[in-house]
């Protein structure tokens, strides 16, 4: 899904570069949405945008990545670079009205073999990032946030000496993390949870039941605050992943009725749903959903309630994944 990433202090410039102005689109508008696409001709996965309906798509940047999330007010993408030889660079940034770009990398290579940055924070100052460092002091593993503007700041938030913490979504006003943890400690018993926590690393409430097979991949806070989206497999590991959503204090776990979503992996038909987010008004949700006959991963939207199916991008020769659903005005 996405590898390693980090920070460093850029220059002045750089820094004025990323600084968050006010919104330039209402929180509630329709944006634009981002994706990443696996193109066998071009020999990667490459970043884009588009309007909803996919119109108007444009290719964001020339380097490789994926996981692209468009920054709280709409005006920069960020995305993890694929070409990285010697895995300092932990996230790209990058302006796609005008092309400008800069690199954030690692913090601290002496204590992280890497880093991989997230979400934004919701007044888009700081990423949330996952940090790596197995082979150096496993006991630095963790969530971390570092400033947006030049990398710097490094917080701690957890500490998972034993597996990996992924941070996907901050909570709407601030306050929370939601994360996807994993527990490497038994090799032959790999434990998944969706957990929140306070930005002071207090407070971590697990949100799904003990056994729930999860994908280790984005889980997203619905724009007003009560709910999280995110994709599994039920009821066990031998079907596809399908949508769910459970409210923010972990009650309410339910699967959302998309058509086809969930299928056997023994039925050649089968249907699997991955890559959830939110619409900025919290009345779609934006997938990716992968056809076991074709092999086709395509980008959907429903509505919030799970009916309404959509298709939104249609490439055979490629396949689309992780979208991210902005506030960037659209494009005439």
């Amino acid at each position: 899904m996405r590898k390693l990433t980090a920070f460093a202090v850029v220059a002045a410039a750089a820094a004025a570069f990323i600084a968050i102005p006010a919104a330039a689109n209402p929180r509630g508008a329709e944006g634009r949405i981002a994706y990443s696409r696996e193109n066998p001709a071009l020999g990667d996965e490459w970043v884009y945008t588009a309007n909803p309906d996919g119109t108007h798509e444009q290719l964001l940047s020339t380097t490789p990545g994926e996981g692209p999330e468009w920054s709280p007010d709409g005006t920069l993408v960020k995305f993890n670079p694929h070409v990285d030889p010697d895995g300092s660079v932990a996230a790209v940034i990058v302006n796609p009205d005008t092309g400008a770009r800069h690199d954030l990398t690692n913090p601290d290579p002496a204590r992280f073999n890497g880093v991989f940055c997230g979400p934004w924070s919701p007044d888009g100052v700081q990423l949330a990032c996952d940090a790596q460092s197995r082979d150096i002091d496993p006991t630095l593993n963790g969530i971390y946030t570092i400033r947006s503007s030049d990398g710097g700041g490094l917080q701690r938030i957890t500490a998972n000496p034993y597996g990996e913490d992924d941070p996907t979504d901050y909570a709407p006003n601030g306050k929370q993390l939601v994360f996807l943890r994993a527990n490497f400690s038994d090799p032959n018993n790999i434990v998944f949870g969706l957990f929140t926590v306070k930005l002071d690393g207090s407070d971590i409430r697990q949100l799904t039941p003990p056994g729930m097979e999860l994908n280790f991949e984005p889980a997203r806070w619905s724009p007003q605050g009560n709910e999280i989206v995110f994709s599994a497999h039920t009821p066990d590991g031998s079907y596809r992943s399908s949508l769910w959503v459970v409210h923010s204090d972990g009650t309410g776990l339910h699967q959302l009725p998309v058509q086809g979503c969930g299928g056997s992996f023994s039925d050649p038909s089968s249907i699997g749903c991955v890559h959830p987010d939110w619409s900025p008004d919290g009345q779609k949700i934006i997938f990716t959903r992968f056809s076991a006959a074709t092999g086709d991963r395509d980008v959907y939207t429903v509505n919030a309630d799970g009916g309404g199916l959509t298709q939104i991008t249609d490439t055979p020769t490629a396949s689309e994944g992780l979208p991210n659903w902005g506030t960037h005005p659209l494009l005439p």
